[in-house]
C-alpha cells in the first residue's frame, strides 16, 4: 500500500501566491519608474523646444541696442516670472553690452550649478530647477533659463498617482490572486486528499480515483495514478501467488524428506536395508529442492537484472551454444541457420532462453528423437525456432504455459520440473524486447518461436 506523509514545507498555493504578488509588484514598480522617466524626459524635450523657439526669436530680432531690446520685450509673450533672458553684445560699436530680463541678474548672482547626467538642467538655491539653453548670432550671445516648477509639479502628481495605483494593486491583487490560485489548485488539492484517504485504506485492493473532467493536467495525473495502482495491485497479487506456489512446491519435497528421516529414526536400527533406500529418496528430493531454489533465484534476477543489449552474430552464437549443449542431452540437435544473421539483444539472455527451450524439448521427447533449431529472416524480422517431436502441449494448457509454476496435467507428477523455465524465458524475452510464443502444438511435437523485432 502506498504511504503518503504530509510535509511541513510551504504548499504550492502559497508559493504561487507569493510568486505572483512579487511579480505584480515588480511589474508595477518598473512600469511606474519607466512612466515617470518617460514623462520626465518628454517634459525636458518640451522645455528644450520652447527654449530653442525663444532663442531663435532673439536671433531674428538682432538686439543691438536699447530700442531693439525694448521692442522685443513688448512684442514677446515671454512670461518673465518663470523665464530669464541674458543678452550679451560683444560688438565693438555696442553702447550697452548686457541686457537682463527681470530677476535674471539675481539668478546669475546665485551661481546656479549643473545637474550631473541631465543635460541642460541646472539648480539654484533661490530659483530651484531650471532648464538652460543658449545661442549665438551676429556677434551677440543669448542665454535663456526656464523655470521647471510647473513641470516638476506635473511630475509629482504623476508619481503620486503611480504610488496610489501601486498601493491599490498591492491591496487588491492578493485577494484576486488567491481566488485564481484556489480555483486552479482546487482539483489538485482534492486529488491529494483522495490519495491520502487511499493511503490510509487498509483494504486489500486500493480504491480507484474518480477521473475529473478538467483540468487536463489533473485528469492525466489521476489516470496515471490509477494505472499505477493497478500495476501495484497486479504485482502484489503476483507476489502473493508466487509465494504460495513456491511454498506449495517446497512443501512436497520437505514432507518426503521428513517422512524418510522419521522412517530411518523409527526402523533404521532394525531394518538397515531401508536406510540406503531412504537416503536415495532424500538425496533426490534435496536435489529437486536445490534446483527449484536455483530456478527461483534465476527468475528473481530475470525481473531485476540490468541487461546489455548490443549487436552480435546470432547465427554464430547459436551454433557455438548448441555444439556444447548437444553433449548434455540424449537427443540429436540439427541446425538450419542462415549465415551472418545479426540481431541486437543481450547474448547471455538469448542463450538462457535457448537453453530452457532445448531442455524442455529434451525432457518431453523420446531419447532417439531429433530437435531442430532454425534461424531465418522473415521480412524485417529474425525468427529463431526450436522444434521437437515430443508429446506436445494440450490446447487447454497453451494459454498458461508461461505462468509461474504451471505444468500441464499429463506431465505433473510424471516428468520432473518446476514450471519456472518458460516463465523465466518469457521474462528475459520481455527485457530484451523480443517475442516468445508457441507456433505449433499437438501430438507431433511443439515449436517455440523467438522473434527479434528488428534486424540491426
Amino acid at each position: 500500500m502506498l504511504k503518503f506523509k504530509r510535509s511541513n514545507q510551504t504548499d504550492s498555493t502559497t508559493i504561487i501566491m507569493r510568486s505572483m504578488i512579487v511579480l505584480v509588484v515588480v511589474i508595477t514598480l518598473l512600469s511606474g519608474v519607466l512612466t515617470v522617466v518617460a514623462i520626465g524626459h518628454e517634459l525636458l524635450e518640451t522645455s528644450n523646444i520652447n527654449s530653442n523657439r525663444i532663442i531663435n526669436s532673439l536671433k531674428k530680432t538682432v538686439i543691438d541696442g536699447d530700442n531693439d531690446w525694448q521692442n522685443w520685450r513688448k512684442n514677446s509673450t515671454l512670461d518673465t516670472s518663470s523665464t530669464y533672458v541674458h543678452v550679451y553684445n560683444f560688438r565693438k560699436d555696442a553702447h550697452t553690452k548686457n541686457y537682463f530680463s527681470p530677476n535674471t541678474y539675481k539668478l546669475l548672482a546665485s551661481k546656479p550649478k549643473k545637474i550631473p547626467l541631465v543635460k541642460g538642467v541646472i539648480y539654484s538655491k533661490k530659483f530651484g530647477l531650471l532648464y538652460y539653453s543658449s545661442g549665438h548670432a551676429k556677434g551677440i550671445d543669448y542665454e535663456l533659463w526656464v523655470d521647471l516648477e510647473s513641470q516638476l509639479n506635473l511630475l509629482e502628481r504623476i508619481i503620486l498617482v503611480t504610488f496610489i495605483v501601486l498601493i491599490l494593486i498591492l491591496l487588491i491583487s492578493p485577494m484576486y490572486i488567491r481566488i485564481i490560485v484556489k480555483r486552479l489548485m482546487a482539483p489538485l488539492i482534492g486529488l491529494t486528499d483522495k490519495i491520502q484517504d487511499i493511503s490510509q485504506d487498509q483494504s486489500e485492493h486500493a480504491v480507484r480515483l474518480e477521473v475529473p473532467g478538467k483540468p487536463t493536467e489533473v485528469t492525466n495525473l489521476t489516470k496515471s495514478f490509477n494505472e499505477l495502482l493497478e500495476q501495484l495491485d497486479l504485482k502484489s497479487q503476483k507476489e502473493k501467488t508466487f509465494m504460495l506456489n513456491a511454498a506449495h512446491e517446497l512443501r512436497t519435497p520437505i514432507a518426503t524428506i521428513r517422512s524418510h528421516a522419521q522412517l530411518i529414526r523409527r526402523r533404521g536400527e532394525g531394518h538397515p536395508e531401508i536406510i540406503s533406500k531412504s537416503i536415495n529418496y532424500i538425496d533426490e528430493e534435496t536435489y529437486q529442492m536445490q534446483f527449484l531454489v536455483d530456478q527461483l533465484l534465476l527468475y528473481a534476477r530475470a525481473e531485476n537484472q540490468a541487461i546489455q543489449i548490443k549487436k552480435y552474430n546470432l547465427s554464430k552464437s547459436v551454433e557455438e551454444f548448441v555444439s556444447k549443449f548437444n553433449k548434455e542431452i540424449s537427443q540429436t540437435i540439427f541446425l538450419e541457420l542462415d549465415n551472418h544473421v545479426f540481431v541486437s539483444a543481450d547474448e547471455g539472455n538469448v542463450n538462457q532462453i535457448l537453453k530452457n527451450l532445448l531442455s524442455n524439448a529434451s525432457k518431453y521427447s523420446a531419447d532417439n528423437s531429433n530437435i531442430l533449431v532454425t534461424i531465418k529472416k522473415e521480412g524485417s524480422h529474425v525468427v529463431l525456432e526450436v522444434q521437437d517431436h515430443g508429446s506436445g502441449i494440450e490446447k487447454k494448457d497453451q494459454d498458461h504455459i508461461f505462468e509461474r509454476f504451471y505444468r500441464g496435467g499429463k506431465v505433473r507428477g510424471n516428468i520432473p520440473g518446476t514450471g519456472l523455465g518458460l516463465a523465466i524465458s518469457e521474462k528475459l524475452a520481455e527485457l530484451n524486447r523480443i517475442t516468445l510464443n508457441v507456433k505449433q502444438s499437438g501430438t507431433n511435437g511443439t515449436t517455440f518461436v523467438i522473434i527479434f523485432n528488428e534486424i540491426s
